[in-house]
């Protein structure tokens, strides 16, 4: 039986923490390098974001990772989740459910009343967890302008 998963939020940018996302990017995407020590340095410094990691309970390996971002605008303060990624031998362990579960606390704790997230259609079991955990669906455009 597998050991139990933790979730933490990374407090530092190590080579091991770089490590773990140069194995853990080429899951999620073909387009996007992954970051480097002095990129994760910036995103986990940030007031802005939390890179929540995946813990094995026993050895401690990093299986997954998930980015929130919250922020205050206007209307209130906001909440996105980010580059959700399970490693491939770690799959249906709850690996993603901890992340997200971990995440939505930490949202609500920081004062968001909604988090929103987006997910490719083809991403099939990603979709059916965020259904399962309570997403919903909006009625919306995503737009994006390439830089």
């Amino acid at each position: 039986m597998p050991a139990p998963v933790t979730v933490q939020i990374a407090t530092e940018a190590t080579p091991a923490l770089a490590d773990a996302f140069a194995r853990l990017i080429p899951q999620l995407s073909r387009s996007s390098p992954p970051p480097t020590v002095s990129e994760l340095d910036e995103m986990v410094q940030s007031p802005a974001s939390d890179v929540l990691l995946a813990l094995d309970g026993d050895s401690g390996a990093i299986l997954g990772t998930l980015t929130l971002v919250v922020f205050r605008i206007p209307t209130g303060v906001r909440a996105w989740i980010e580059d959700v990624v399970v490693d491939d031998d770690a799959r249906g362990r709850g690996v993603g459910e901890a992340l997200n579960q971990f995440a939505l606390e930490t949202a609500r704790s920081k004062g968001a009343k909604t988090v929103d997230l987006t997910s490719r259609p083809s991403r099939e079991a990603a979709n059916r967890l965020y259904q399962r955990i309570g997403f919903v669906a909006r009625e919306t455009n995503i737009y994006r302008y390439d830089l």
